[in-house]
């Protein structure tokens, strides 16, 4: 008995499993996207056997869907290719391949998935071990059904409190990546929880496993309860009875306690993810494009937020506003319940379902020396497109009042809970 990661391969090894110990563990699910799995397919075609269970692939198309020019073309051809002589069945061109995990019930408590792409932490926000893999790992395991991982040692983050109005879960998220730095959680476990936590409905969850990446941690963990089997009865297609998974007399690496009451809004300032300022330190910096969407704030209740901040009003003529639902179901959402009409009588752009401007390969690529305010999870230099323009990350609520005033602005004043 132990920490979540310790409960989870304690379940699924059948034996009492301490930090520290290498394990080798049969695998639920093997996720990969259209960026990650030409190089899985090279690896799986190298060595030359047969894929052990062709149910547990899941293959996505979302990084460059539909395909922005003919190198992407041609991959994708040849992942289409790939899945029609294989018979692979669990192929997705519906959104953000964790979003799409989710809504499609791969993701459910004590489940082990590993993926080719860094934020497959997201689902532990179920009480999943989803983790990150290389493209070469990914190939490997569709022939055993099987990987290795070193049990890691878990952080403890106890959150207390209550937001003030404006203050959102991605800042609680941004002012932890400030505490712990990029690399403070590196190889770790990372335990979210506290009355905080425990409060918060799943969409703002999922937004702490998913940035664990950038903190170096190799999974983020929040335990299941009635919110989890809530949404996944309700908000997906996962079928139950559902594992009830939380640490039971747990020793932790390190724990560290913090109230959230009194947190302003937070930005994430060019070019590292712990750079993290309050937003009242950077107004008045101009904005050249504020992008909102991507698998840390794409869900629909992030763009209900925008789109009650935009409503009747207009974009700054200086900034172009660009929104990319994470998934189809949530596209369809916006649609049925207006959110689309707003945010095109506001001025914005809407594009379709997907990654989008995330990784700087279509959807609103930077020039040279301009500024993003965007909802995404990192903002390395280059990400984005030029390696000469500058991002920063916030919530969805200071992105909307960002792109009404053009300038990166604290959506308080929008809301007026504060004076400017």
């Amino acid at each position: 008995m132990g920490t979540i990661i310790e409960e989870i391969f304690s379940k699924k090894l059948g034996r009492k499993v301490k930090a520290g110990e290498i394990v080798i563990c049969d695998i639920d699910y093997i996720m990969s996207h259209d960026n990650t799995t030409p190089l899985a397919i090279k690896a799986f075609s190298e060595i030359g056997k047969l894929i052990l269970n062709k149910n547990k692939i899941v293959i996505h198309f979302d990084h460059a869907y539909p395909a922005p020019n003919i190198i992407v073309a041609n991959n994708h051809k040849k992942i289409r290719d790939f899945i029609n002589v294989q018979g692979l069945k669990n192929f997705f061109r519906k959104g953000v391949c964790h979003q799409v995990m989710i809504e499609e019930g791969f993701v459910t408590p004590g489940s082990v998935i590993i993926g080719g792409d860094s934020h497959s932490n997201t689902y532990g926000a179920f009480t999943a071990l989803g983790a990150g893999f290389g493209s070469t790992e990914i190939g490997v395991s569709w022939i055993t059904g099987k990987t290795w991982f070193k049990v890691p040692q878990t952080i403890h983050i106890i959150l207390s409190g209550s937001l003030q109005k404006g203050v959102y879960a991605k800042d609680v998220m941004l002012h932890i990546a400030k505490i712990l730095t990029m690399n403070g959680a590196t190889y770790k476990s990372v335990e979210f929880s506290g009355e905080f936590i425990d409060n918060l409905p799943m969409h703002e969850r999922i937004i702490f496993p998913n940035m664990s990446t950038e903190i170096g941690a190799k999974c983020g963990l929040i335990k299941t309860d009635q919110t989890t089997i809530n949404y996944l009865k309700n908000q997906t297609n996962a079928k139950g009875p559902f594992e009830i998974i939380v640490p039971i007399n747990p020793i932790y690496e390190r724990e560290i306690e913090i109230n959230v009451s009194k947190l302003d809004p937070q930005v994430a300032c060019h070019p590292k993810v712990d750079i993290v300022k309050p937003i009242s330190e950077l107004n008045n910096i101009q904005i050249d494009e504020v992008f909102i969407g991507t698998c840390t704030n794409g869900r629909y209740e992030d763009l209900e937020i925008v789109a009650s901040i935009l409503k009747g009003k207009r974009v700054s003529e200086n900034t172009r506003v660009i929104i990319t639902p994470a998934s189809k179901r949530i596209y369809d959402k916006c649609l049925e319940n207006g959110l689309i009409k707003i945010f095109n009588e506001s001025g914005c752009i809407v594009t379709g379902f997907g990654c989008g401007a995330c990784i700087g390969r279509h959807g609103g690529i930077l020039a040279d020396n301009e500024n993003a305010f965007t909802t995404m999870n990192r903002n390395f230099t280059g990400r984005m497109g030029s390696p000469k323009a500058k991002i920063f990350l916030g919530s969805p609520a200071a992105a909307a009042a960002t792109a009404l005033a053009g300038k990166i602005t604290d959506p308080r004043i929008i809301v007026g809970e504060i004076d400017e």
